[in-house]
């Protein structure tokens, strides 16, 4: 399995405060065959030179201004050589050491497509103080119906699933990430595994949850999302979406 390539992608933009735990959490991984890239949306701050110190730990750097988060997830995507890509932002780190072998492990089965597992979301000061837990569920042809969505930033794609259906949707700031699991599960029918481990640790505060306006964009975007693919939206969709986040925040 060591022969899988595995691309890595980080995204970033005056992350000087986090990036250096992000790179820390790539590098030190136990599996070996690890491409790692980094786009930056050319920052103002410190990180330029954060990159600069650690460009032999990094395979590809791209500093330039960008059209937005996912407009610099596609460009990392374009230029990744791996037959699996993640992604993990800037302030965000994995689990422990051990995820992306046990990621790969999924993958020995050949009918999958995809693996997603369980996230954590910490204060930004205090790796320790959990103040939600996103815990996942194996994937069932009403898995969005229901108000679920794979974490994506534990998501893990087969590279072949971007070639043959593109990236993001680089004019939604907020939820183009729940328009690709949609397009790629329910309309394309790529076959995700569940990994039932926690991958990734999050900095609370995200893009999506960062204020009520973010909050009205995101969920604007998931209904042009059903809509863009030809799909009723759910009538409860979004009652089941706000009870499962109030249910990850109070069984932590």
């Amino acid at each position: 399995m060591d022969k899988l390539k595995v691309s890595i992608i980080t995204v970033c933009y005056n992350s000087e405060k986090t990036l250096q735990d992000t790179i820390d959490s790539v590098t030190e991984q136990a599996y070996e065959n690890i491409e790692y890239i980094i786009i930056d949306g050319n920052s103002t701050d410190n990180t330029k030179q954060i990159l600069e110190k650690n460009k032999n730990k990094i395979d590809v750097i791209v500093s330039e201004p960008d059209k937005g988060i996912y407009d610099a997830m596609n460009k990392g995507i374009k230029n990744a050589s791996g037959n699996i890509i993640g992604i993990l932002n800037s302030d965000d780190i994995f689990y422990d050491n051990q995820v992306i072998k046990n990621v790969i492990n999924c993958f020995s089965n050949d009918s999958i497509d995809a693996v997603y597992g369980n996230i954590i979301y910490f204060k930004t000061n205090n790796y320790n103080k959990i103040v939600r837990r996103w815990k996942s569920k194996k994937y069932f042809p009403r898995f969005f119906e229901n108000g679920n969505v794979p974490p994506h930033p534990s998501l893990f794609v087969k590279k072949k699933v971007y070639d043959e259906i593109g990236m993001y949707y680089p004019d939604f700031k907020i939820s183009s990430d729940y328009e690709f699991m949609l397009r790629a599960f329910k309309i394309h029918k790529y076959n995700p595994c569940f990994l039932n481990q926690i991958l990734v640790k999050m900095r609370i505060g995200g893009a999506s949850t960062k204020n009520i306006k973010n909050i009205l964009i995101g969920n604007k975007e998931i209904y042009q999302a059903w809509k863009m693919n030809n799909l009723r939206v759910p009538r409860q969709l979004y009652v089941m979406r706000f009870m499962k986040k109030i249910r990850q925040i109070i069984i932590k």
